[in-house]
């Protein structure tokens, strides 16, 4: 797996951002003093994370859209769909695709930049 540099190590806490690398939109974000690195766009609807995406307490990145959840260390399928304003809406489109998975990357700093490792 190559590593790919990314941008310079000086972010402030809670930063997120899409970055493209190596032709893959990447969210990089900056949490409780870590690094991390996932695919952009949300599993459910393709909505990009860093646009109103939020890390939680419990290590999870949630979707702005419909409350879409993943695992930030796994990224594991926490939550599919919720949609909490009107939750039977929410289980119906979240019915309209199959449940995936969010592809995590690992990161590094290096030389005061920041190193994402794709596949």
């Amino acid at each position: 797996m190559p590593w790919h540099e990314v941008i310079d190590a000086n972010w402030k806490e809670g930063k997120m951002e899409m970055k493209i690398v190596d032709g893959n939109p990447i969210l990089l974000g900056f949490k409780d003093g870590n690094w991390f690195a996932t695919e952009a766009l949300c599993r459910h609807m393709r909505w990009p994370l860093a646009w109103g995406g939020k890390v939680t307490d419990e290590n999870c990145i949630r979707c702005p859209l419909h409350q879409t959840t993943h695992n930030l260390e796994t990224g594991d399928l926490v939550d599919w769909a919720p949609f909490p304003i009107f939750p039977p809406y929410g289980k119906l489109v979240g019915k309209m695709s199959k449940k995936k998975d969010l592809k995590i990357y690992q990161t590094k700093v290096d030389e005061g930049k920041i190193w994402v490792n794709l596949p």
